[in-house]
Protein backbone atom coordinates (compact mmCIF):
# COMPACT_ATOMS: atom_id res chain seq x y z
CA UNK A 1 0.00 0.00 0.00
CA UNK A 2 1.28 3.64 -0.99
CA UNK A 3 0.79 6.28 1.03
CA UNK A 4 0.52 10.10 -0.19
CA UNK A 5 0.63 13.14 0.89
CA UNK A 6 0.35 16.46 -0.87
CA UNK A 7 1.11 20.36 0.66
CA UNK A 8 1.87 23.34 -0.67
CA UNK A 9 -1.03 24.89 -1.62
CA UNK A 10 -2.40 27.89 -0.81
CA UNK A 11 -3.42 31.81 -2.02
CA UNK A 12 -1.71 32.93 -4.52
CA UNK A 13 -2.56 36.09 -7.27
CA UNK A 14 -2.64 35.59 -10.76
CA UNK A 15 0.35 35.23 -12.39
CA UNK A 16 2.16 34.06 -9.00
CA UNK A 17 4.05 30.67 -8.55
CA UNK A 18 3.06 27.81 -6.23
CA UNK A 19 5.13 24.43 -5.87
CA UNK A 20 3.47 21.80 -4.57
CA UNK A 21 5.37 18.53 -3.33
CA UNK A 22 3.65 14.73 -2.60
CA UNK A 23 5.25 12.46 -0.10
CA UNK A 24 4.96 8.89 -0.61
CA UNK A 25 4.98 5.66 2.23
CA UNK A 26 6.94 2.74 0.82
CA UNK A 27 9.67 1.15 -0.50
CA UNK A 28 8.66 0.65 -4.25
CA UNK A 29 8.40 4.48 -4.92
CA UNK A 30 10.60 4.19 -7.74
CA UNK A 31 8.52 1.51 -9.63
CA UNK A 32 5.47 4.12 -9.66
CA UNK A 33 4.09 6.42 -12.14
CA UNK A 34 3.11 9.83 -10.63
CA UNK A 35 0.33 12.28 -11.19
CA UNK A 36 -1.03 15.19 -10.12
CA UNK A 37 -5.04 15.75 -10.73
CA UNK A 38 -7.17 18.59 -9.89
CA UNK A 39 -10.82 19.07 -9.28
CA UNK A 40 -13.28 21.89 -8.57
CA UNK A 41 -16.84 21.29 -7.07
CA UNK A 42 -19.32 19.64 -9.34
CA UNK A 43 -16.79 18.59 -11.73
CA UNK A 44 -14.30 15.28 -13.21
CA UNK A 45 -11.44 15.09 -11.62
CA UNK A 46 -9.22 16.21 -14.24
CA UNK A 47 -5.19 15.47 -14.94
CA UNK A 48 -2.63 18.16 -14.88
CA UNK A 49 0.55 16.26 -15.02
CA UNK A 50 2.61 13.08 -14.50
CA UNK A 51 5.98 11.03 -14.64
CA UNK A 52 7.16 7.90 -15.40
CA UNK A 53 9.35 6.09 -12.70
CA UNK A 54 12.43 7.31 -13.68
CA UNK A 55 11.56 10.36 -14.60
CA UNK A 56 11.90 10.35 -18.34
CA UNK A 57 8.82 10.88 -19.49
CA UNK A 58 6.23 13.70 -18.48
CA UNK A 59 3.21 14.09 -20.25
CA UNK A 60 0.78 17.73 -19.45
CA UNK A 61 -2.64 18.89 -19.96
CA UNK A 62 -2.68 21.06 -22.77
CA UNK A 63 -4.08 23.96 -20.39
CA UNK A 64 -1.08 23.91 -17.83
CA UNK A 65 1.84 23.35 -20.90
CA UNK A 66 4.76 25.78 -20.52
CA UNK A 67 3.19 26.84 -17.43
CA UNK A 68 3.70 23.68 -14.89
CA UNK A 69 6.69 21.45 -14.79
CA UNK A 70 6.96 18.14 -12.63
CA UNK A 71 9.72 16.27 -11.09
CA UNK A 72 10.55 13.35 -8.86
CA UNK A 73 13.21 12.56 -6.23
CA UNK A 74 13.24 8.81 -5.96
CA UNK A 75 15.65 9.19 -2.88
CA UNK A 76 13.01 10.93 -0.97
CA UNK A 77 10.28 9.53 -2.18
CA UNK A 78 8.84 12.88 -3.62
CA UNK A 79 7.05 14.55 -6.39
CA UNK A 80 6.27 18.29 -6.70
CA UNK A 81 4.24 20.29 -8.94
CA UNK A 82 5.82 24.04 -10.18
CA UNK A 83 3.37 25.86 -11.05
CA UNK A 84 4.13 29.30 -12.80
CA UNK A 85 2.12 32.23 -14.66
CA UNK A 86 -1.05 30.96 -12.55
CA UNK A 87 -4.63 31.93 -13.23
CA UNK A 88 -7.80 31.99 -11.63
CA UNK A 89 -8.88 28.79 -13.67
CA UNK A 90 -6.30 27.05 -12.09
CA UNK A 91 -7.91 27.15 -8.73
CA UNK A 92 -8.68 23.70 -7.62
CA UNK A 93 -7.77 21.01 -5.40
CA UNK A 94 -4.64 19.19 -6.59
CA UNK A 95 -4.18 15.73 -5.54
CA UNK A 96 -1.08 13.18 -5.82
CA UNK A 97 -1.74 9.87 -7.73
CA UNK A 98 0.17 6.69 -8.04
CA UNK A 99 0.16 4.10 -10.82
CA UNK A 100 1.86 0.85 -10.47
CA UNK A 101 1.35 -0.38 -13.95
CA UNK A 102 -0.09 2.38 -16.49
CA UNK A 103 1.59 5.60 -17.48
CA UNK A 104 -0.83 8.21 -19.01
CA UNK A 105 -3.20 10.67 -18.36
CA UNK A 106 -6.71 8.46 -17.60
CA UNK A 107 -7.87 8.48 -13.72
CA UNK A 108 -8.24 4.76 -14.09
CA UNK A 109 -4.82 4.16 -14.23
CA UNK A 110 -4.11 5.24 -10.70
CA UNK A 111 -4.72 3.53 -7.76
CA UNK A 112 -3.47 5.37 -4.37
CA UNK A 113 -4.60 8.87 -4.23
CA UNK A 114 -4.23 11.81 -1.43
CA UNK A 115 -6.16 13.98 0.84
CA UNK A 116 -5.79 16.78 -1.99
CA UNK A 117 -4.43 20.49 -0.81
CA UNK A 118 -6.77 23.50 -2.34
CA UNK A 119 -4.80 26.30 -4.75
CA UNK A 120 -6.91 28.94 -5.16
CA UNK A 121 -5.68 32.08 -7.53
CA UNK A 122 -7.42 35.46 -6.97
CA UNK A 123 -7.79 37.77 -10.14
Amino acid sequence: QVQLVESGGGLVQAGGSLRLSCAASGRTFASYTMAWFRQTPGKVREFVAAISARGGRTLFADSVKGRFTISRDNAKNTVDLQMNSLKPEDTAVYYCASSQIRYGSSLSYYDYWGQGTQVTVSS
